[in-house]
């Protein structure tokens, strides 16, 4: 696990200094080879593709999401959405770990820089998933954060140059809104999340969601776990770090049923969580 950006130089075969995006040679190789199919199906349309998320921000290992976004002129067309399914559905396939954790959108460049725009619907590649579908997954001001602050190019021109800074209260007020919205569902419908992967994502991502509240910053799994554990009841300790045993094979976890104990405890902490957010909102 790294604690920064993925981004390292290395010296090449002449002794010129590259940027490679991540530490792991054959995810570079497979970055290259997607970004380099994208560049050719959207041609004059493709503006840059970037790192987000987890590679971006630091605090990533073998078991992260491979976050990405790519800024395109405009609207995909049908055949552009056509053609791009069937590269999707190839890169899967590949004999290569990292192929089945892509993650990622196409932005036209009007919606990335405006935030008024956010919650529309993308063409998005959803984690383990091989064929793109309209979501809003990641069109919102956490994603905008990362890529402003944090964006890796791996084609095209810096990423602050596409997106705008986004305020600290406005960040803070949409994950205030994610938190408590997520949770409402979560504690309505509890049966939809009793399986092992999502019981540990759900305390994970519910670490995260407080910290990046409190210091009005996008950090990592990583980082809202261990500031969780810093600033939190010590009564949590426990469960946040077992949580990261449901990170490895997230296919084979997410069928596997989460153990009862633990989930109890999970909704106990959404609803814990849910309670310090407004608790730290009325001394904002």
């Amino acid at each position: 696990m790294l604690s920064a950006s993925s981004a390292v130089r290395i010296l090449n075969s002449d002794n010129a200094t590259v940027t490679m995006p991540t530490p792991y040679p054959e995810l570079n190789d497979l970055l290259a080879e997607m970004v380099g199919q994208m560049q050719t199906i959207l041609r004059e349309s493709f503006i840059g593709a970037y790192l987000q998320g987890s590679f971006a921000v630091g605090d990533f290992d073998r078991h992260s999401d491979v976050d990405f976004i790519v800024a395109v002129e405009n609207e995909l067309s049908d055949e552009q959405v056509a053609a791009l399914q069937i590269m999707h559905d190839r890169i899967y396939g590949l004999e290569v770990g990292w192929a089945q954790h892509l993650e990622g959108s196409y932005f036209p460049k009007d919606i990335l820089r405006d935030t008024i725009r956010r919650g529309s619907d993308l063409w998005f590649l959803d984690h383990g998933s091989r064929s793109l579908v309209r979501s809003d997954h990641c069109n919102t001001l956490v994603v905008r954060w990362v890529m402003h602050e944090h964006g890796i190019a791996l084609a095209g021109p810096p990423a602050p140059t596409l997106v705008d800074s986004i305020p600290a209260d406005e960040l803070r007020t949409e994950i205030l809104k994610a938190l408590t919205g997520w949770g409402q569902q979560i504690l309505d419908d509890p049966a939809l999340y009793e399986n092992n992967f999502y019981q540990g994502f759900i305390v994970l991502s519910y670490c995260r969601m407080l910290r990046d509240y409190v210091v009005g910053q996008v950090g990592s799994k990583r980082t809202g776990a261990e500031w969780a554990k810093d600033n939190l009841d010590p009564a949590w300790s426990g469960l946040i770090d077992r949580a990261w045993d449901t990170r490895p094979d997230p296919a084979r976890s997410f069928r596997q049923p989460a153990d009862p104990d633990d989930f109890a405890a999970t909704l106990d902490f959404v609803r814990y969580v849910i309670g310090e957010s407004q608790r730290y909102a009325q001394e904002d």
